[in-house]
């Protein structure tokens, strides 16, 4: 076990105001890895006044230059990709192949896309008589969740630097270690001393202050839409900008015509990844009561093919749940979908491993869309199967939630589906397997969130207007 101490403020790791610490679990054997300060408001506060501190500077830096910095950070990505890997699979459990292609390889993606942005993005325009500039909004906090960890803060970093904003960060306490690695990263690029700050801690304690803190221009968000709902309402008492990234239950839409095999297989195993923990997770797969049974059974059949245990063992898919509570969640819908009248058709609540924060892959079947769990966040890796009779119907269905973040539709006609996809209440939606572009904005409708990431969309989050009449 390692103990780290300080946070990264001002351009140098300093002592953290308290001696309070956060324990790190590896999720896969339950043993503790590491401890890291648990901040303070504090040390929230000296984020803060570092990153105001260094606004104008940075704000006064050309966009090339903003760049280059945040191409020297992906650069460094890259060349640290098999150490971050590692770090992201001994705190959250993904399998190493995962940290290696995803947790690694989009945020590389992504901030490769904002080195470009920062060149070729017109941050001044003329309208009429009229010049319209784009400015940076200020100092942005930004609280990250674990499930991502080093995804989120590359999605929000990258854009905030992009823009000519300062940041100061606060990670998941699940996965710190990810994070301060990362800020070693920006430490070696050689940015401006506080331009980025790191604070490790608790959510109530650290992250409150954050979101309450009066010299904080954004507060940028990813999470649950509870927390988010304060956020919300902490910004909106103090007049400040927010963005937020919150849940979602997301609708598999398979419509008669489509390749049934293939869109239950790829359903599956969008759900599977990162062992369900994706707000965008198509957890609800919707099939047409004709082609139901059988959908059920390829369903079965796809999860088979998932086995959970070791995650550097390249033999197992699925790794552990990020920690007890979290597992212990997920067990509780699992018996609640039992209660309710859904119909287990593989795994379950029996654990698969003695040790480790395991939970089944599980199907449901007979799932109506009243049910807890059709209509809540699970979180885990659970699929539910839900009829339609018609289009209407299926429609309905996918609809018919609090969260708008994401979807899919399958058909045998690409505008058929797309059709469908325009009716949808969310804010992105794959059709017919289509690939995740780092350039398009992501963000929900309804209680999935306020806000746009990822792109020039991503960026304009990050920016305010001034209109100059000339």
């Amino acid at each position: 076990m390692k103990a780290y101490d300080g946070m990264y403020i001002g351009g140098s790791w300093r002592p953290a105001a308290g001696t309070d610490t956060i324990s790190v679990v590896n999720p896969a054997d339950e043993q503790v890895i590491a401890t890291v300060p648990a901040g303070t408001a504090e040390d929230v506060d000296a984020a803060v006044r570092a990153a105001r501190a260094a606004l104008p500077g940075w704000a006064a830096t050309p966009p090339a230059g903003r760049a280059a910095y945040i191409t020297a950070l992906r650069d460094l990505l890259v060349a640290r990709t098999d150490e971050i890997a590692e770090t992201v699979t001994a705190e959250l459990g993904a399998p190493i192949a995962l940290s290696q292609r995803v947790h690694v390889g989009l945020p590389v993606m992504v901030a490769g896309s904002y080195a470009e942005l920062a060149v070729t993005y017109p941050f001044e325009e003329k309208l009429g008589n009229s010049a319209v500039l784009m400015e940076p909004v200020g100092v942005v906090g930004a609280i990250t969740p674990w499930n991502y960890p080093l995804h989120q803060i590359v999605a929000k970093v990258a854009p905030a630097l992009a823009a000519g904003c300062t940041i100061v960060v606060k990670p998941a306490e699940d996965t710190p270690l990810t994070a301060r690695l990362f800020a070693e990263l920006v430490h070696e690029t050689g940015l401006p001393a506080g331009v980025f700050n790191l604070v490790t801690g608790l959510g109530p304690v650290a992250g409150q202050a954050l979101a309450e803190h009066e010299d904080v221009d954004l507060v940028s968000f990813t999470g649950s839409t509870a927390v988010g709902r304060r956020i919300g309402a902490i910004a909106g008492a103090a007049v400040k900008r927010v963005a937020l990234e919150l849940g979602g239950k997301s609708a598999n839409v398979i419509l008669p015509s489509a390749d049934l095999a293939k869109a239950v297989k790829v359903g599956v195993a969008n759900v599977m990844s990162n062992s369900g923990q994706t707000c965008s997770a198509w957890t609800r797969m919707l099939v047409h009561t004709d082609q139901y049974d059988e959908a059920v059974e390829l369903a079965k059949a796809a999860v088979a093919a998932y086995a959970a245990g070791d995650p550097h063992d390249p033999a197992n898919r699925l790794g552990p749940l990020v920690n007890a509570k979290q597992r212990t969640r997920v067990l509780g819908y699992l018996e609640k979908g039992v209660a309710d009248g859904a119909r287990v058709v593989a795994g379950g609540p029996e654990a698969p491993h003695p040790t480790g924060y395991y939970v089944a892959p599980t199907v449901f079947a007979d799932v109506t869309p009243d049910m807890t769990i059709a209509q809540e966040e699970i979180f885990g890796p659970v699929v539910s199967l839900l009829r339609y009779e018609d289009e209407e119907d299926a429609l309905r269905i996918a609809n018919g939630t609090v969260y708008g973040l994401a979807g899919a539709v399958w058909a045998g006609d690409e505008n058929e589906a797309v059709a469908f996809a325009r009716r949808m209440d969310t804010g992105q939606v794959d059709i017919n397997g289509g690939r995740f572009n780092v350039v398009a904005p992501f963000g929900g409708h309804k209680q999935s969130g306020v806000g746009r990431e990822l792109g020039a969309h991503g960026l304009t989050e990050y920016l305010q207007t001034k209109s100059l009449q000339l």
